[in-house]
């Protein structure tokens, strides 16, 4: 026997098949807009990986540093 597949069926199936195309949402992105990034970890972290230096030193805590 043929089964019948109408409108109705083809909506239940959009409705149970609905998460297939989505994105995964475990997938974690970090934050890239610095100003909501707000532990100190984490921007040193994000620093690092951009290859700048976090915090931006003064000339006289750089020389601080050297003695």
């Amino acid at each position: 026997m043929e089964t019948q597949r109408n409108r109705a069926w083809r909506r239940s199936q959009s409705r149970h098949h609905a998460g297939d195309h989505t994105a995964a949402p475990s997938i974690f992105k970090p934050e890239k807009n610095w100003k909501l990034m707000y532990t100190r970890g984490d921007k040193l972290l994000r620093a690092r990986q951009l290859g700048f230096t976090y915090p931006v030193l003064s000339p006289r805590q750089l020389l601080d540093q050297e003695c």
